[in-house]
């Protein structure tokens, strides 16, 4: 795997990517490919690529490569085009702040504290798991509570099993995966426990990972308490009504030495909020156009830092429109405007981007709030999609065609998926 690309840093670059997971080198490459000469990408952790590195399973790169790989894979692949555009990377490197003007202020063991300046930047950084604190469980706090991801690290990356009897609470895609892998090495996996009355993990994951398995799942359920003085001894479990409140008088006690929690991620936005970008309140990642730019011009977003995917595969797509675009900002060859406005429906939590433009082909990523088997996709009154089904752990694409919009007139359109009469 490659480290970094480079020995010493310019004082000037083209384009800056903070991040250097799949986001980051797929908008970097983006980026040499619409004309910037200079480009770095600057990561935190000693090797470039993300948290694919900790992936060891199958499953990515079917739709961007057309075959299957497993995350390191997909990760080497990115790396060594980026070496072969000549892209900078610097890794074990901090982005400290980005001010107003892109002066990239950056702090590496082996640079230094260095100011960069960047013609124009892309925000990569990528999510972290939502922890037991935003939940608030009842408990005391013992060891054996970890996060899905931080448990897919022990075990792929450092060769530590986390226990021996894990309950796992969430069904997010991490912890679908933790749950057989945990079992492939001997952990007994007691149940998956989702407080919602359906998974949030894809449903391949809920067949591959749980039921080919024999593994529980549990809906509608969740962890009600936390028992063990030093380790995790074991869970209280109860079921939820409509409002999601526990019935305390159904609960029951599952004992375990560990606690997988798999409830969520969150946009790494820490630097968005520096710089005082407008933030999606759903997302909680920033407003993008169709170009990806943030409210700030010549600052641009892509990746979980903009809205949470389900598959890298859109993250890459979504990072190469995004980096391009950041060339063409630097270039001059920015294209037209946005002068349409996505408003999300009432089944529809969010889409990105959030505006669009009449004379270019778009494409529109969005959540549905409730699940759907029959229903109809609507973009105002211009254009309508049947769909099998919708699940709000699965993300819905869109694409809008500048045929579709050349004879609307308006500001603002209404996307919506509703059930099929």
């Amino acid at each position: 795997m490659i480290t970094e690309s480079i020995k010493h840093l310019n004082n000037n670059y083209d384009v800056v990517v903070v991040g250097g997971g799949p986001a980051g080198m797929a908008a970097a490459l983006g980026a040499k490919e619409s004309g910037a000469e200079r480009v770095l990408i600057v990561d935190r952790e000693k090797e470039a690529g993300g948290i694919l590195l900790q992936c060891i399973h199958p499953g990515f790169g079917l739709q961007h490569f057309k075959e299957e790989l497993t995350g390191p894979e997909y990760a080497q692949r990115f790396l060594e085009q980026a070496i072969a555009k000549d892209i900078d990377i610097i890794a074990d490197a901090y982005v400290l702040d980005i001010d107003g003007d892109r002066r990239v202020k950056l702090m590496s063991g082996s640079q230094g504290v260095q100011v960069i300046s960047a013609k124009a930047t892309v925000l990569a950084m990528g999510a972290r798991e939502r922890t037991r604190g935003a939940i608030r469980t009842p408990g005391t706090r013992c060891s054996g509570v970890l996060t899905a991801g931080l448990a897919q690290r022990f075990v792929n990356l450092l060769g530590f099993l986390p226990g021996n009897k894990a309950v796992i609470l969430g069904s997010g895609d991490i912890g679908l995966i933790m749950a057989r892998r945990l079992t492939l090495e001997g952990v007994e996996v007691a149940g998956v426990f989702e407080i919602m009355p359906h998974a949030n993990g894809l449903n391949r994951n809920i067949v591959q990972c749980l039921q080919d398995f024999n593994i529980p799942l549990y809906l509608s359920t969740t962890v009600v308490e936390i028992h063990g003085r030093d380790r995790i001894e074991g869970v209280t479990v109860a079921p939820v009504n409509e409002h999601l409140q526990p019935l305390a008088d159904q609960s029951w006690y599952v004992p375990c030495d560990t606690l997988l929690l798999s409830i969520g991620l969150i946009p790494e936005n820490e630097l968005s909020r520096q710089l005082q970008l407008r933030i999606d309140p759903v997302t909680s990642g920033p407003v993008v156009s169709s170009t990806m730019e943030t409210s700030i011009n010549g600052v641009f977003a892509c990746g979980n830092v903009v809205h949470i995917h389900d598959l890298v595969d859109f993250v890459s797509q979504e990072a190469i429109l995004a980096g391009r675009n950041a060339g063409f900002y630097v270039t001059g060859n920015r294209p037209p405007t946005d002068n349409i406005r996505l408003i999300p429906g009432e089944n529809v939590a969010y889409c990105v981007p959030q505006t669009i433009s009449s004379d270019r082909e778009h494409t529109v990523y969005m959540r549905v709030r409730r699940p759907l088997k029959e229903s109809i996709l609507k973009l105002g009154d211009i254009y309508e999609k049947k769909l099998r089904y919708v699940f709000p752990a699965e993300m819905v694409n869109l694409k809008v065609k500048p045929r579709f919009l050349q004879n609307f007139h308006g500001e603002a359109l209404t996307i919506d998926i509703l059930p099929l009469e």
